[in-house]
C-alpha cells in the first residue's frame, strides 16, 4: 500500500454518510426486507456491496488513465467535487428541513414473494441505473489521490468501499425488517440528512483548503 490510511477515511466517510441516508439503495433493501424477508433483503446488501465495488473500480480506473495522459485534469475534477459537494449539502440540508417539517418519511412499496437471487438483481439493477452513483464517485475521487494510487490501493479502496456498503445495509436488514421500524427509521431521515449536509460542507472546505 503506497498511500496513508488518512487518504482512504474521508472517502469511506463520505459514502457512510450517503449510504446512511435514505436513497434508493436503502429503500431497495427495505422494501425487499419488509415484504420477502432477510433471506432477500441480504440478496439486495450484497447486491448493493457489488454494485458499489464495480463503480468504484471502473471509476477509479477511468479516471486514473485520463489523468495519467492529462496531468492537468486533477485540477478539473476537484473543482468539479468541491461543486458537487457543495451541491450535495444543499439538497441533503434542504431534504432535511422538508423532512423535518413533515415529520414522516414515505415507506417504500413492499416487495412480495422475492428470494435472495431476486433481491441481489433488484439492488445490482438499482445501482447501476442510479444518476446519484456517478456524481457520487466524481465527488469522491476528488478527495482521493487517484494521481498516486498504486493497484493495491485501489483494490483497499474498492473492498472497503464495497464491505462498508454491505455491512450497513445487512444492519438496515436485521433492524428494518418489520414497517414499525421502517416508519420510526424515515421520520428519523431528516436528522441524517442533516448530519450528511454537515459532513459534505466539511468534506468540501477540506478540498478549498488544500488538505
Amino acid at each position: 500500500m503506497a498511500l496513508p490510511l488518512a487518504e482512504f477515511l474521508p472517502v469511506w466517510g463520505f459514502l457512510a454518510a450517503n449510504i446512511a441516508t435514505p436513497g434508493p439503495n436503502v429503500l431497495t433493501t427495505i422494501a425487499c426486507a419488509m415484504g420477502s424477508g432477510r433471506g432477500a433483503g441480504m440478496g439486495s446488501a450484497i447486491g448493493v456491496g457489488l454494485g458499489i465495488a464495480l463503480w468504484c473500480l471502473g471509476m477509479t480506473l477511468g479516471v486514473s488513465t485520463i489523468l495519467t495522459v492529462i496531468p492537468q485534469a486533477q485540477a478539473i475534477l476537484t473543482l468539479a467535487a468541491i461543486s458537487l459537494l457543495a451541491w450535495f449539502a444543499t439538497r441533503y440540508f434542504r431534504a432535511a428541513w422538508v423532512g423535518y417539517r413533515a415529520h414522516s418519511g414515505q415507506l417504500p412499496g413492499s416487495a412480495d414473494g422475492l428470494h435472495f437471487a431476486d433481491g441481489l438483481r433488484r439492488a445490482l439493477l438499482v445501482n447501476a441505473m442510479n444518476p446519484k452513483a456517478l456524481t457520487s464517485w466524481l465527488a469522491i475521487l476528488g478527495l482521493f489521490p487517484v494521481a498516486r494510487a498504486g493497484a493495491t490501493d485501489i483494490a483497499i479502496l474498492c473492498l472497503g468501499a464495497s464491505v462498508l456498503s454491505f455491512s450497513i445495509h445487512t444492519l438496515y436488514v436485521l433492524a428494518f425488517s418489520t414497517p414499525l421500524a421502517a416508519r420510526a427509521y424515515l421520520r428519523a431521515g431528516w436528522v441524517l440528512q442533516a448530519i450528511a449536509g454537515v459532513l459534505f460542507t466539511l468534506f468540501a472546505l477540506r478540498l478549498v483548503a488544500g488538505d
